[in-house]
C-alpha cells in the first residue's frame, strides 16, 4: 500500500503528455457535439465546419500559450486516419445507405467516380505541370506534379454526409455520396499505383498494366467486401449466437466488418471500397439474422462510431492546419504572393477539372435515362458539381504521404505543398460546406424537399427498418405498386420493358442467396431462443 501511494504522489509517468492529449481531445469532442446540437436547425452551419472551427481555434489557443513553439498536441498520422478513422465513417456509410438508391444509379456513380476522377486528375495533373512548374517552387518531378492529380481528385465523401439529407435529397445524396466514395477509392489507387510506378520507363504496355491492375484492384476489392459480408451471414445465421448472448452477435458484426478492412489492407487492395460494400451485405443480409435487441444496438453501435471518427478527424485537421513547423519554412522561403498564388492555381484547376466531368457526363446519363423524372436536371448537376468541391482528409493525408516523412519534412517544396493542401481543405471544407445547404434550398424549393414515402421508398437499411415496418407494415410487390403500365406493341416494349434488372436480381436474391445467407422473411427460428414479437417479419418478396 505504502507503495502504492508512493507511486501515486510521486512524478507523473512518462507518457502524462500523450493522456494530456487524449483528455483535452475528449473534452473537445464533447463541447463539439453540444456546439452541434444547439446549432442543428442553423442553415449555414454543419458539424464538420463545427469541430473544424473549433479544431482552429484550439490550434491558435495552444499556439499563443505556447509562445508559437507548436500549435498541436498530436502529430497527424496516415496510420490513425487510414486504420483506425476511417473504416467506421465508411462502413456505417455502407450499413445504412438505402440500397435501392444506389444500385439504382450504380452506372451513374461508377462513370463519375471511376472516369470522373481520371478526368479530373488530368487536368489537374496536367494544369499543374504547365502552371505551377512556371511559379520556380522548388526542384519538382513529374511524379510529384501526378501526385498533386490524385491528391486533389479525392472528394471528401465524410463532409458530404454532413450537408446532404438521404432523406430529403435521396438521389443528390446517392450520387454524390456513392461518387465520393468510390473516388476516395480511385484517388487511393491512382495515387499508390503512381507511387509504384516507373515513370522513366513510359510504354503502350507499361499503360496497359497500369489499367489492368487499377480494374483488379476495385473487382478484387469488392469482392473482398461482398465475400466477407456473406460469410458474416451465414456464420450468425447457422450459429444463431443470440440464443445464448447478444453480445456475440454485436462483437462478431463489429469485428468481421473491420477485418474486411484489415485484409484488404494487407491484401494491397482498397479497403475503402471493400469495408463499404461489406457495410452494403451485412445490412441486406447479416442484419436480419441477429436478434431484435442487437439490430437496434449495432444501429446504433456503428452511427456512433461514425460520428465520434467524424468529430475526431475533423478537429485533427483543424488543430494540426496550424503545426507552425511548415509554415515557418514556408514563410522563410517564399514570399506570401507565391503560395497565395499557388494554393489559387490548384483551387481554380479543381473547379475546372470537376465542371469538366460533371456536366458532360451528367449529359451521356441522361442519354441512358428514358423517363424525365430518371435524368439530372441542369439544377441538380449544379448542386453535384458543388458538393463535389471540398476535399478532406484523405487529400491531406496522401499530401503527408507523398511529401513528409513521419509528419515532418525540410524541404521548402515538400512544405508549402502540405501548406497549400491544408489551405484548400479548410477555405473548400469550411466555404463550400457552408453554402451548400443555402445552395440545395435556391436550386430545389423546399417543397420539393420531401420525404420519400411512396411505393418507391424502402426500408432497406437499419435506419429507416424498425420506423417502416411498425408504420406502413409489410410491403407490397415494389413493381405492382407503381403501377407500371403493361406494353401493348414492341416499340413500347423496347422503350420501358416489364422486367427490370431489379425484378431478375429479387428472384434470385429470393430463390438462392436469402435462404442459404439469411435476410428479411428467413430469420433463423431456434426453438427456446429470443423471439422477435415485437417486429413482425416481412414476406420473402417483400424487399426492394
Amino acid at each position: 500500500m505504502m507503495g502504492l501511494g508512493a507511486m501515486g504522489l510521486g512524478e507523473p509517468p512518462a507518457d502524462y503528455s500523450m493522456i494530456a492529449a487524449v483528455g483535452l481531445f475528449v473534452a473537445l469532442m464533447c463541447v463539439c457535439i453540444i456546439v452541434g446540437h444547439l446549432l442543428e436547425e442553423n442553415r449555414w452551419m454543419n458539424e464538420s465546419t463545427t469541430a473544424l472551427l473549433i479544431g482552429l481555434g484550439t490550434g491558435t489557443v495552444i499556439l499563443l500559450a505556447s509562445s508559437g513553439k507548436h500549435s498541436r498536441i498530436l502529430v497527424f498520422s496516415e496510420d490513425l486516419f487510414f486504420i483506425y478513422l476511417l473504416p467506421p465513417i465508411i462502413f456505417n456509410a455502407g450499413f445504412q445507405v438505402k440500397k435501392k438508391q444506389f444500385f439504382r444509379n450504380f452506372m451513374t456513380i461508377t462513370l463519375f467516380a471511376v472516369v470522373g476522377t481520371l478526368i479530373s486528375f488530368s487536368i489537374i495533373s496536367l494544369g499543374a505541370l504547365g502552371i505551377i512548374s512556371r511559379l520556380n517552387i522548388g526542384a519538382l518531378e513529374l511524379g510529384d506534379y501526378l501526385a498533386l492529380g490524385a491528391i486533389f481528385s479525392a472528394t471528401d465523401s465524410v463532409c458530404t454526409l454532413q450537408v446532404l439529407s438521404q432523406d430529403e435529397t435521396p438521389f443528390l445524396y446517392s450520387l454524390v455520396f456513392g461518387e465520393g466514395v468510390v473516388n476516395d477509392a480511385t484517388s487511393v489507387v491512382l495515387f499508390n499505383a503512381i507511387q509504384n510506378f516507373d515513370l522513366g520507363d513510359l510504354s503502350s504496355l507499361k499503360f496497359l498494366q497500369f489499367i489492368g491492375n487499377f480494374l483488379y484492384l476495385f473487382g478484387a476489392s469488392t469482392f473482398l467486401g461482398v465475400a466477407t459480408g456473406l460469410l458474416s451471414a451465414y456464420v450468425i445465421k447457422k450459429l444463431y449466437f443470440g440464443r445464448h448472448s447478444t453480445d456475440r452477435e454485436v462483437a462478431i458484426m463489429m469485428l468481421m466488418a473491420y477485418l474486411s478492412y484489415m485484409l484488404a489492407e494487407l491484401l494491397d487492395l482498397s479497403g475503402i471500397l471493400t469495408v463499404f460494400f461489406c457495410g452494403i451485405l451485412m445490412s441486406h443480409y447479416t442484419w436480419h439474422n441477429v436478434t431484435e435487441s442487437s439490430r437496434v444496438t449495432t444501429k446504433h453501435a456503428f452511427a456512433t462510431l461514425s460520428f465520434i471518427a467524424e468529430t475526431f478527424l475533423f478537429l485533427y485537421v483543424g488543430m494540426d492546419a496550424l503545426d507552425i513547423e511548415k509554415w515557418k519554412i514556408v514563410s522563410e522561403t517564399y514570399s506570401p504572393m507565391k503560395s497565395i498564388a499557388l494554393s489559387s492555381i490548384i483551387l481554380a484547376l479543381v473547379l475546372i477539372a470537376r465542371a469538366a466531368f460533371v456536366f458532360p457526363l451528367s449529359y451521356l446519363s441522361n442519354l441512358t435515362k428514358k423517363t424525365p423524372g430518371e435524368k439530372i436536371s441542369i439544377r441538380q448537376q449544379v448542386i453535384i458539381w458543388w458538393a463535389g468541391l471540398m476535399r478532406g482528409a484523405v487529400s491531406i493525408a496522401l499530401a503527408y504521404n507523398k511529401f513528409a516523412k513521419s509528419g515532418h519534412t525540410q524541404l521548402p517544396s515538400n512544405a508549402i505543398m502540405i501548406t497549400s493542401t491544408i489551405t484548400i481543405v479548410l477555405f473548400s471544407t469550411i466555404v463550400f460546406g457552408l453554402l451548400t445547404k443555402p445552395l440545395i434550398r435556391l436550386m430545389i424549393p423546399t417543397r420539393h424537399l420531401t420525404r420519400e414515402v411512396s411505393a418507391l421508398s424502402e426500408p432497406s437499411s437499419p435506419k429507416s427498418f424498425l420506423e417502416q415496418v411498425t408504420v406502413d407494415g409489410p410491403e407490397a410487390d415494389v413493381e405492382n405498386a407503381v403501377g407500371i403500365r403493361r406494353p401493348t406493341s414492341l416499340r413500347m416494349l423496347l422503350a420501358s420493358p416489364t422486367r427490370s434488372v431489379h425484378h431478375y436480381w429479387r428472384k434470385f436474391d429470393n430463390g438462392f442467396m436469402r435462404p442459404v445467407f439469411g435476410g428479411r422473411g428467413f430469420v433463423p427460428f431456434v426453438p427456446g431462443s429470443p423471439t422477435e414479437s415485437s417486429v413482425p417479419l416481412l414476406a420473402p418478396g417483400s424487399e426492394n
